[in-house]
């Protein structure tokens, strides 16, 4: 799952930024990014693997302003490579953009967005929504995001920001994944999980499915899935760090039960190349004829992933018809097994 951190107030940003980000690390990411405005300038800095690399590129360029956005990417479309990190930036350099989410219509947008003039540098379709929302972009950033939304079809929680309006705003939506807005005197959060935030503050407003919202240093303001201005609940959290982890759930096993189905979809949204229908497995390094020549398949994984494993054999014996064995890692490491060059 990825992760999404933002701020607007006045603060250094990036600090806050990265913070944020490592309080999300147990979420999973492969690659991570940050974008600061500073005096009419996306300032944006991503790195492949993990938040160290990241850390290491800021202390040798440092990013100054006093709002901005923060993301961990789970790559879905688009291999999981610094080109492919967020924040994406539109083709005019507009605004910025970081997403979490599948988009199953990217790519008739992504052809219609070309015909009109717009390029594009990744293979994600989050650049896609930042061209889109760049196109409607005519001083009123909020209007841009609820036009274009009306066109995505999919699952989404992204937030954006641009040098093309006065002052300081972060405009968000959400459909689907959870986006959670944290409250405090002249200064807003938004994160996709309120383990980011608690440190800051514990005031804040759960997002609900089609809302947008609108954070500046006075306030927030939200609207609707009809466009209509609402108002949401605001919500005093009393949980502690390890409790944020749980996401609200009594264990880690009952959270990790509730994620399960956006866990599949974005496991096989990182693994599907929808543009030239190719299924991709970047770290497995096997050619058509290596794949073929199979005749027996051994799975390693340890704890839940063993269970997934389990699931696998049966999928892939049924489909595939090659007997496949589940190992714990842990203890196959210790064994003599039988082997070939075919398994």
């Amino acid at each position: 799952m990825c992760g999404i951190v933002g701020y607007v107030g006045q603060r250094e940003v990036v600090p806050l930024l990265m913070d944020g980000l490592r309080r999300l690390e147990y979420r999973g990411y492969d690659s991570a990014g940050v974008v600061a405005v500073r005096d009419g300038e996306l300032q944006t800095l991503k790195a492949e693997g993990k938040l160290d690399r990241l850390k290491e590129k800021l202390e040798k360029q440092p990013l100054t302003g006093r709002y901005g956005l923060g993301h961990t990417r789970w790559a879905t479309h688009g291999p999981p490579t610094e080109r492919n990190a967020h924040p994406m930036v539109d083709a005019r350099r507009r605004l910025a953009l970081i997403h979490n989410g599948i988009i199953e219509n990217f790519l008739p947008l992504k052809k219609r967005l070309i015909a009109e003039g717009w390029t594009f540098t990744s293979d994600t379709d989050t650049e896609v929504v930042a061209n889109l929302i760049s196109s409607y972009l005519d001083g009123d950033l909020h209007a841009a995001v609820a036009r274009a939304t009306k066109e995505l079809e999919g699952m989404y929680a992204f937030a954006v920001v641009t040098v093309e309006t006065e002052g300081q705003e972060i405009v968000a939506a959400r459909l689907g994944p959870p986006l959670v807005i944290g409250l405090a005197k002249e200064e807003q959060f938004l994160a996709s999980d309120p383990a980011a935030l608690l440190a800051y503050t514990k005031d804040v407003i759960f997002l609900e499915n089609g809302d947008i919202a609108r954070l500046t240093p006075a306030g927030v303001e939200m609207w609707d899935r009809a466009g209509k201005p609402v108002q949401r609940p605001v919500q005093h959290l009393n949980w502690d760090p390890v409790q944020a982890e749980k996401g609200g759930y009594k264990h880690f096993m009952l959270k990790e039960i509730h994620e399960q189905p956006q866990v599949v979809q974005e496991t096989f949204g990182g693994r599907v190349d929808f543009e030239h229908a190719e299924i991709l497995f970047d770290t497995v390094k096997l050619t058509q004829e290596e794949i073929r020549r199979m005749e027996r398949l051994t799975l390693l994984a340890c704890g839940t992933s063993w269970h997934a494993g389990l699931i696998g054999k049966f999928l892939i014996e049924e489909i595939a018809r090659i007997p496949v064995e589940v190992d714990y890692g842990s203890e196959y490491r210790y064994r003599d097994p039988i082997a070939s060059d075919r398994v």
